[in-house]
């Protein structure tokens, strides 16, 4: 049994509204201070009085990516805020972090484009033209899987066992978010110590890492989440055995899955798998509100005979 006390203690300690505005002030400054740094490197570099080789450091938009990586770093922990409260709201988190993680690319990708006739066959040029599109999509996505889960369904009456099945599962998920806040900061100082190790012994390697940080960090962390969102799955089942809210809970989880998968994959499987993951989550949310609907119309029918 989790002790309720010292649980409630710790989640207000890591996960209340106070200290989420904190964490917000903090990422702010952090991100506008990293992209001066980034465009100070880029001015340097273009007057001569450094010599950096990347166009990651010659395009002034390509500065855009260094803010965004911290800014990516709290919509994850809003991720972990929102779990306890709606699992659907945590599901478009995930949704809402893989669209940024394209946005962010879409800043890499402008410092290799190069403006030839030849655009559908230069790699870099592709690549930019897939993610504005995915971006786009997905940005669609997401606004349609939210809109769905503002759908109100008649309210029904809950047994005094139903509250406390509900209440347990509650606490179960300020659990795991309060297990998950710590484990986000040590794989964020890992993933940063381990790109700073690597910088200092190599520069390439080290600007290289920094361009694929999504492989370092996020891909464990999706890891992460898809063992978070099967033990969401195994204890819905003490709060709801009915049969759309299993099929839409496993949905998520084979929606996170898509997600995990599309980052060992490069150029447009990518993207696709990153859309199929938004598009099946969504699909699935769709569907369960139709059972929903007509699970409340049938209980009202039985209510008025």
């Amino acid at each position: 049994m989790i002790n309720t006390n010292i649980l409630t203690t710790t989640f207000e300690w890591l996960l209340s509204p106070e200290v989420k505005e904190r964490g917000e002030r903090f990422i702010l400054a952090i991100s506008i201070a990293s992209y001066l740094v980034h465009l100070l490197l880029i001015v340097l570099n273009t007057q001569g009085v450094i010599h950096l080789e990347e166009n990651f450091f010659k395009n002034p938009i390509a500065a855009i990516y260094t803010p965004f990586s911290f800014i990516l770093l709290y919509e994850v922990y809003l991720l972990i805020f929102f779990l306890p409260k709606s699992i659907t709201i945590y599901i478009g988190k995930q949704y809402e972090i893989i669209t940024l993680i394209v946005i962010r690319r879409i800043f890499k990708d402008i410092a290799y484009v190069e403006l030839t006739s030849d655009w559908f066959r230069d790699e870099n040029d592709l690549q930019f033209t897939f993610d504005v599109f995915t971006s786009l999509v997905l940005f669609l996505l997401i606004y349609l899987f939210y809109r769905s889960t503002r759908k109100k369904t008649s309210p029904t009456e809950k047994s005094e066992r139903s509250k406390l099945r509900i209440e347990r599962f509650i606490r179960l998920k300020k659990a795991l978010a309060t297990l998950l806040v710590p484990v986000l900061a040590i794989l964020a100082s890992y993933s940063f110590i381990k790109w700073g190790m690597a910088t200092v012994s190599d520069y390439k390697s080290g600007i290289m890492a920094f361009k694929k940080i999504n492989n370092v960090f996020f891909d464990e962390f999706f890891t992460i989440l898809i063992v978070v969102d099967v033990l969401l799955l195994l204890f819905s089942f003490f709060y709801s055995d009915k049969f759309h809210k299993i099929i839409r809970n496993s949905g998520f989880v084979i929606s996170t899955i898509l997600i995990k998968i599309s980052f060992l994959a490069d150029g447009i499987v990518n993207n696709l798998l990153i859309v199929s993951a938004v598009l099946f989550g969504y699909l699935i949310l769709i569907v369960h509100n139709l059972f929903e609907k007509d699970a409340n119309t049938t209980k009202q029918m039985e209510q008025t005979e």
